[in-house]
């Protein structure tokens, strides 16, 4: 059984993630100079088609309680920008091999993410201290995962994630 401050901190965490994620969601769902709505002004889940063409993502991640945040932003090009990556306050950025893009791109588009998203699984974070990874995908797309002993990954976004992790200095473990 949690003490009750450790299910405040896991509380807090969650709450940050969330907001993060929302943050995140509301600023790439916009087109960079736009002045009309996206989707037609349709909001998600209201007959609005899923998006084509190249698309953004961003994973955030923390460690444990106490951790930093870390981001990583890639552009639908490939370059990537990250900040404090490492959890050492470095920041770096860089850009994605070709074939790398062209990997990326077809899992964004995969219609299979609808189903792994954090209100699809109705996920909660269940582990302390563990590495908690988020990736946030434009059209309010939200998935969570964290490294704790038998949780496993959505299949697609468990894919992104890892080739994310092995082309940046972004983290996965487990």
């Amino acid at each position: 059984m949690l003490r009750p401050s450790w299910s405040r901190v896991v509380v807090f965490s969650v709450g940050f993630l969330l907001a993060v994620a929302l943050t995140g969601c509301s600023v790439f769902d916009r087109a960079e100079g736009s002045t009309t709505p996206q989707r037609g002004g349709t909001p998600a889940g209201e007959g609005a088609s899923a998006p084509t063409g190249p698309r953004r993502v961003s994973l955030v991640q923390k460690l444990g309680a106490d951790g930093p945040v870390r981001s990583l932003d890639v552009e639908p090009n490939g370059r990537w920008a990250c900040r404090d990556c490492a959890g050492d306050g470095v920041n770096s950025t860089g850009e994605l091999a070709p074939d790398q893009v062209q990997r990326l791109q077809q899992m964004l588009a995969d219609p299979g993410l609808a189903k792994e998203t954090d209100e699809a699984r109705q996920y909660k974070g269940a582990c302390i201290d563990a590495l908690t990874s988020t990736l946030l995908i434009p059209s309010d797309l939200t998935i969570t995962s964290q490294d704790c002993p038998g949780e496993e990954r959505p299949p697609v976004a468990g894919e992104i994630l890892l080739l994310l992790t092995q082309a940046t200095p972004a983290e996965v473990r487990g």
